[in-house]
């Protein structure tokens, strides 16, 4: 029987809030793409992610109604998980491209390119009052990372992120994937406290890279059935 591990990633230091995240570590007993979209439908994860090679790091993504190219909570999820198997992640495999992860301290790191997110918009709101009365989801179509600084001097911002997909998850506890867009389109490196209290760090690296961090907490193991 196949286990399915899960963890909270982007969790504050008492480690509350985060994103839950499942992972298939044996990713080849769901194999194709048609069952593992109906896997993580049926498990209503904002993304799930199954390991096909634990050597390589090949990692397949998946919401529960699309596939994914690149995400950053799930790699960061993945990368944490994997070392606490005593496996290597220092790079995990994505259709986008490869992604180098490491830790610093409690903090797990990965590093990949704004252009790999496809998708995401980002809207400034006045103040961390104005995002966090939005409703769940905002109206209107399409992914919607509202944010609104904190402390700009600081680089603090407080940010919520809707996918308005259609789907079960009307708003995403935390995303690295939009963090990493909004570094880059603010020029800066960041810290982000998104959804019921999940935090994000965000830096700018040379060559247009941009590095993202968080704490990772694991919750539960059990029976992936199928």
């Amino acid at each position: 029987m196949t286990d399915l591990e899960m963890v909270n990633v982007f969790v504050r230091p008492d480690g509350t809030g985060g994103n839950p995240l499942g992972v298939v570590c044996d990713g080849t007993a769901v194999p194709g793409t048609a069952e593992r979209q109906e896997t993580a439908r049926r498990l209503g994860f904002s993304e799930t992610v199954f390991v096909d090679d634990t050597a390589r790091g090949e990692v397949d993504i998946y919401t529960p109604s699309v596939r994914l190219p690149f995400a950053g909570y799930p790699l960061i999820g993945t990368a944490w998980l994997l070392r606490q198997h005593g496996l290597s992640a220092d790079v995990l495999r994505t259709v986008a491209g490869d992604v180098a992860t490491w830790t610093e301290g409690e903090f797990t790191w990965i590093r990949g390119r704004a252009e790999w997110v496809s998708g995401k918009r980002t809207r400034r709101y006045p103040s961390a009052e104005a995002v966090d009365a939005l409703p769940t989801p905002p109206a209107g179509d399409g992914w919607l990372y509202a944010w609104a600084w904190v402390d700009e001097a600081a680089g603090t911002i407080r940010a919520r992120g809707f996918p308005r997909r259609g789907d079960a998850i009307a708003e995403d506890e935390a995303t690295g994937a939009a963090a990493m867009v909004l570094a880059g389109e603010l020029g800066r490196d960041l810290r982000i406290s998104q959804g019921r209290g999940s935090e994000i760090l965000a830096r700018l690296s040379d060559g247009g890279w941009i590095e993202i961090g968080g704490r990772v907490a694991a919750t539960e193991v059990h029976p992936l059935h199928r």
